[in-house]
């Protein structure tokens, strides 16, 4: 490349990143200004209402009660921490449970477990009920956000009458285990599942964050024994997220390349001798909201100390609870997902040698991600499907269906604890899962509408609107991705400094570490010290607990219009609103950095060869639609089913969860006008007469009767049209003036006296 080109190239990526970083800093103090004005605001409103006793008394007796029950507090968490770290950690379910397989017994040992949920008092579990297994995170916590608390994941699958399986894990890994190993022990743990239940549906997966990832490939790789995968907040695609000119979303995609890539999660993790501490990963979780870590969740617990107590420490249980992997582990998870960002492209491997192709999934797929979730953007969550598949067409030639359901606003936690989360989405997603069993393949976007009930109870109407992938990955990603092209320096970078590390720091660190050394600094990490360190095991403290108990026999609350607890709550909310506009100018800081070391370093000719690899071409000379086409009359029954529904499908159009209710209940009332086959075969051959309809209707149309040359088979097709035409409940379903059309068409190119009598040999089907 030229070096005046070169040069002019790195001018204008230096003009972008300046005018970005401009806009995100001004965002930032147009926001600290509004925040600063409303608290100013709520300061000085309601005039009157605003009492001062001339002392200050009441206020004061009233600080001095919530700070010693706030400190109180936190020894209780210390004290819990410690109780907890006694017992080696235990997953945080709400709901009773049992050991099924624990995987420290196989021959290839994991520190994986499989338990069953005992069902509370009063919930009734259907044994031939689909079961469920839901698989939490492994990433710095404990296991058992799915089941946290009576409105989650488990408590939602169970008061629907499923049976509900959990995989857990336990603090400490066993020696020389791989994520490879973890993959093989959960393929366990499904079959398994499903000798419990022979009679029952395959069981859904549910995977949340690092563990949806980890359902992908469990299902790639075993996918005659998973059911529908549920997939909530899990980063598919690590590269991806929003670089808009405007706020900083995600600045979590950053940080593989900011120190470089890979290898200080290696002197991690050989630092703690073998093991990598998960409390750095919570750390860092922590690091990219210091506004909620360092202040606004304390000063939560300090303004409601009366109530907020039991709710905090249930919650610290899980946050506080800090896990191991082995170096295997984390530098797998390092250098293939995060900077490596290869598990959609078919670069990753099993344990028998086969790389895991998400295409080889037959089940379909339910992704779930937020607007507001600043770890798994919805880029990251989605951007896989356009990566493995590339077109509409390729999605519906291989029989899959994928939907996506969005929240607005809601946190990366927030998907996995939130109560109102599990009454809303995930009651509906465990409403449907039969339902979208059903669906012709593609790519549909549903829809939560929320109504008032009867008695104000809040009531939800799902529906389903198809969605062609290209318009939805245009819409994510407005940039065309051209933002993820620095990453592959990072990962040209990553693998130099890794290689680097291992040949000149990496022996001396390892000689240097031991079961001691690695024992002190997992103790004295900050997370785990400010623990330990206010608790019982401090002697100083000994007289908090009795002081607390006083407090609370005493207690006398001040009032919320008081002025000065008012200037209190203005105080926090410039503390909380000065650490938010940090956090925007370090995030724009970081991002300006990160794209102006590596875009420079990503090559024009790399950037050239991209852009032409991701040139579409006409659709019609892709593979699979070439040799959907070229099967255009050959078929029989099935094939031909399909074609006519195909046909005569309404477009453009949202479809309710009642009318897909309508269908099952249709299919299973004339299954005998229908072909029986397992549902992946079925819609597999439904996405390829989609494909044949869409691109040769006419074709499609003329050929039908090659499909149809078998008396009996007509006769049994125009039957079910006749009783379907029949049935009452299509009365609300009154066909559009182009099925109408369609269908006396359809009829005019199956006369019943141009086919054979005699059937064809069961080799032409």
């Amino acid at each position: 490349m030229p070096h005046a080109d070169q040069l002019a190239r790195s001018q204008e990526i230096a003009e972008k990143v300046a005018r970005i970083f401009q806009k995100r800093a001004e965002l930032a103090q147009q926001q600290f200004s509004e925040r600063a004005n409303e608290a100013g605001t709520r300061l000085f409103s309601n005039g009157d209402a605003n009492r001062f006793d001339g002392t200050g008394h009441a206020y004061a007796v009233d600080l001095m009660q919530r700070s010693i029950l706030f400190w109180d507090t936190l020894r209780q968490r210390g004290n819990n921490f410690i109780e907890q770290t006694k017992r080696g950690l235990e997953p945080v379910l709400h709901f009773a449970h049992e050991m099924l397989l624990d995987g420290r017994t196989f021959a290839r040992p994991v520190n994986y477990a499989l338990l069953r949920i005992v069902p509370p008092e009063g919930v009734i579990i259907d044994p031939l009920r689909r079961p469920y297994l839901i698989i939490d995170p492994r990433a710095g916590h404990g296991p058992g956000i799915g089941g946290f608390k009576d409105d989650s994941q488990v408590g939602v699958a169970l008061r629907a009458g499923h049976p509900v399986y959990f995989v857990t894990f336990f603090r400490d890994p066993q020696p020389g285990q791989t994520l490879l190993d973890v993959c093989a022990a959960e393929q366990q743990f499904v079959r398994h599942v499903r000798e419990l239940h022979p009679d029952s549906a395959k069981p859904a997966i549910v995977g949340n964050c690092q563990g949806g990832w980890a359902a992908m490939m469990l299902a790639s790789s075993q996918p005659d024994d998973t059911g529908p995968l549920v997939i909530n907040g899990a980063p598919m695609s690590y590269w991806s997220g929003a670089w808009r000119e405007g706020e900083g979303d995600n600045p979590m995609r950053y940080s593989g390349g900011m120190p470089g890539g890979t290898w200080l999660a290696s002197l991690t993790a050989d630092l703690g001798n073998g093991k990598f501490d998960g409390a750095y990963l919570v750390e860092n979780f922590e690091n990219l909201n210091p506004a909620n870590s360092f202040w606004d969740k304390y000063y939560t617990l300090f303004n409601n100390v009366d109530t907020e107590p039991p709710r905090y420490l249930d919650f610290e249980r899980w946050w506080g609870g800090y896990y191991l992997m082995n170096r295997e582990e984390i530098e797998w998870i390092t250098r293939n997902l995060f900077v490596g960002n290869k598990l959609w492209s078919g670069e990753v491997r099993g344990v028998s040698g086969a790389s895991f192709d998400l295409r080889a999934i037959k089940s379909p797929i339910i992704l779930f991600a937020s607007m507001g979730d600043n770890i798994t953007p919805p880029q990251q969550a989605f951007n896989w499907v356009a990566d493995i598949y590339g077109s509409t067409d390729e999605i519906k030639a291989r029989g899959q269906v994928i939907v996506g359901l969005m929240h607005k606003s809601i946190g990366h936690l927030g998907i996995f604890v939130s109560g109102k989360v599990a009454k809303k989405e995930y009651t509906q997603i465990a409403s449907v899962l039969e339902a979208i069993e059903s669906f012709p393949p593609g790519l549909y976007g549903m829809e939560i509408a929320e109504r008032k009930g009867e008695g104000g109870k809040p009531e939800y109407d799902v529906s389903f609107q198809e969605r062609r992938l290209e318009d939805v990955s245009a819409r994510f990603n407005r940039f065309e991705r051209v933002d993820e092209l620095p990453f592959e320096a990072v990962k040209q970078v990553s693998d130099f400094n890794q290689r680097a590390y291992e040949l000149f720091a990496q022996p001396f660190v390892q000689a240097m570490a031991n079961d001691t050394t690695a024992s002190m600094l997992r103790a004295f990490h900050p997370l785990r010290a400010q623990r330990w360190m206010f608790s019982d095991y401090n002697p100083w403290l000994a007289w908090l607990g009795p002081a607390a108990q006083a407090v609370k026999a005493a207690r006398k609350p001040a009032s919320e219009h008081d002025a000065l607890r008012r200037a209190e709550h203005c105080g926090s909310d410039m503390i909380s609103a000065s650490l938010d506009f940090y956090r925007a100018m370090r995030d724009a800081a970081t991002e300006a950095m990160f794209f102006s070391v590596y875009g420079n370093m990503f090559s024009v000719h790399r950037a050239q060869e991209h852009e032409a690899r991701e040139q579409v071409s006409d659709p019609r000379d892709l593979p699979f639609v070439q040799e959907a086409l070229a099967s255009v009359g050959r078929g029989g029954y099935a094939e031909a089913v399909a074609r006519v529904a195909c046909l005569l499908m309404r477009h453009d159009e949202p479809l309710p969860l009642t009318r897909m209710v309508l269908r099952q209940e249709l299919a299973a009332d004339y299954a005998e006008y229908l072909p029986q086959m397992p549902r992946d075969e079925w819609r597999r051959i439904r996405g390829e007469q989609e494909i044949v309809v869409r691109y040769e209707p006419e074709q499609a149309l003329s050929t039908l009767p090659d499909l149809l040359d078998d008396s009996d088979d007509r006769k049994k097709l125009l039957t079910l049209f006749d009783k379907l035409h029949a049935d009452s409940r299509m009365q609300g379903f009154e066909p559009t003036a182009a099925q109408h059309d369609m269908l006396v068409r359809i009829r005019a190119a199956l006369p019943l006296k141009a086919a054979r009598a005699a059937r064809r040999p069961a080799a032409a089907h």
